[in-house]
């Protein structure tokens, strides 16, 4: 997303959490973010459109922060891991995104609905990843269970505490409960019973998904990049590394994942700013998928 395009978008997000996404008009936003209307036409095919963009937003920007945290450290470790939740929580928290999807879950609006239910799943994908890096292999088979046994202890705890006017701080709240999951994790290994079994979890993975990305697709846009575009020397040698680690056999997450943000940086205010943005974002869900 370039950066007009996301001026607009975060202009639109404060609509919405002021106002609520139907009692928004597009007109509004136009007006807001000072653009005509075929500039708002030319970024969003629609408002639903527009949300979308958002949402995508939001979990790319979760992501290289998550990301930032984590380069150089071991993936088990602990401390990590809660300050990586509680930032998201916090950038939420500022933001102020939650109610948004609350209202979203609560509507009518099942192309809505299907948009933060994708946003929720993402999320969910990342923590259950996580569970299995900090508690290890023996996890695995219950890692999504506990992912929503976690969330949902958050939820509530942060609610309850919320409406007592009760001192509490995020880092305590995120360690406490991870404390809990890692105490109720021997047992969901010992016990043979799992609720959220595999093709249970797979229905609700293929019953959220957006389009696929591959990495054909990826390389491709990189061929019409390359083709199209003059690049500098820093940029053509990360350029280089990012394709030859994508042409790979076995493509190492590890090693692309913190590339992402230096590269997109280095065309930051270019023509192509839009493109890369796109191959950037692309190459994270192939990541994450």
């Amino acid at each position: 997303m370039n950066n007009k395009k996301r001026k607009v978008a975060d202009v639109a997000l404060k609509l919405f959490i002021e106002k609520g996404i139907q009692q928004t008009s597009i007109q509004e936003i136009i007006e807001k973010a000072n653009i005509s209307k075929g500039t708002f036409y030319n970024y969003f095919s629609s408002k639903n459109d527009c949300v979308a963009d958002i949402l995508e937003f939001l979990r790319y920007d979760a992501s290289q922060q998550r990301i930032a945290l984590q380069i150089g450290k071991d993936p088990s470790d602990r401390q990590v891991f809660i300050e990586q939740i509680t930032t998201i929580m916090r950038l939420n928290q500022e933001r102020n995104v939650t109610p948004l999807f609350e209202a979203i879950l609560s509507s009518n609006e099942a192309e809505l609905k299907k948009l933060v239910m994708q946003h929720r799943v993402y999320e969910m994908e990342w923590l259950s990843n996580r569970f299995i890096d900090i508690m290890g292999e023996d996890i695995r088979d219950h890692a999504f269970e506990a992912t929503v046994l976690f969330f949902g202890m958050v939820h509530h705890m942060l609610f309850t505490l919320r409406v007592t006017n009760s001192t509490y701080s995020l880092d305590e709240v995120v360690d406490t409960l991870l404390s809990y999951i890692e105490l109720i994790a021997p047992k969901m290994i010992m016990n043979e019973k799992i609720m959220l079994n595999h093709s249970a979890i797979d229905l609700l993975r293929t019953n959220m998904s957006k389009n696929v990305v591959t990495k054909e697709d990826i390389l491709k846009l990189a061929d019409q990049l390359q083709e199209h575009h003059t690049f500098n020397d820093e940029q053509q040698d990360l350029f280089d590394v990012i394709v030859n680690e994508l042409q790979r056999e076995r493509m190492r997450k590890v090693v692309l994942q913190p590339l992402l943000k230096p590269f997109q940086k280095l065309f930051d205010e270019t023509p192509i700013q839009s493109q890369v943005q796109k191959f950037t974002n692309m190459l994270w869900y192939l990541l994450k998928t």
